[in-house]
């Protein structure tokens, strides 16, 4: 199976190649990156593809991140995503960002709980919490800082993602320090990659996983009367 990966849901623009029947990833390239994934992706979705030596019509399916994450950053990913998909009639799958942060830590240890979190500003985290097993034991939600850190300390747990540093700052003192082993601001792409390969494909296309609403209002006060 040739799977195509995409990941522009946080501080990177990242894309692979994965041919499970040679093993391995044919091509891949990082970009890290807060802002111009719109602009970056689809070069680098040509150049990967390129040195993969893999026409769209020999992949077997599309990757991409959904969230949570950037809102503008999801969109690009997704609507690229879905837009292959369309064009090479190939399915689509989304994958979570908290997943993806996750599932080198558990397919090295699915034993120990593991908490997955992203900076979401505000003293808030996009969190997910995985126990024996690999099972979900929190489903992905918005979480104050505090709640985090309640959630990190019921485990003990290992803490992953960009949201890490976060809750070991808000740590209590004296209570043993959290293991803080993957503080990298986005996920690697070569795990998006085998997620996304062994990932059901069902009838419906990705679609952003937000998690909350977002933080641009229309201004009211500047709006132009209608005629």
């Amino acid at each position: 199976m040739r799977v195509l990966a995409i990941d522009t849901a946080l501080a990177a623009c990242a894309v692979a190649v994965l041919d499970t029947g040679q093993g391995g990833l044919l091509a891949a390239e990082t970009l890290p990156m807060l802002r111009g994934h719109a602009e970056a992706l689809m070069p680098l979705i040509a150049h990967v593809m390129s040195a993969a030596n893999t026409p769209f019509a020999e992949l077997d399916r599309i990757a991409v991140t959904v969230g949570p994450g950037s809102f503008t950053g999801l969109r690009v990913g997704v609507a690229a995503a879905r837009g292959i998909a369309l064009a090479a009639s190939k399915p689509a799958v989304g994958l979570s960002t908290l997943s993806a942060y996750a599932a080198p830590h558990l397919a090295g240890d699915h034993v120990t709980p593991l908490v997955a979190a992203i900076d979401a500003r505000n003293d808030q985290v996009y969190i997910q919490v995985f126990g024996a097993g690999g099972h979900t034991g929190m489903a992905p939600r918005l979480a104050s800082l505090g709640d985090a850190v309640q959630a990190a300390m019921a485990g003990p747990a290992r803490i992953v993602g960009s949201g890490a540093q976060m809750i070991a700052a808000a740590w209590p003192s004296g209570a043993p320090a959290p293991p803080l082993i993957d503080q990298r601001p986005a996920p690697g792409i070569d795990w998006v990659a085998r997620l996304g390969a062994a990932a059901s494909v069902g009838g419906a296309l990705p679609k952003p996983l937000y998690l909350r609403a977002p933080d641009a209002r229309p201004q009211h006060a500047a709006r132009l009367p209608r005629r």
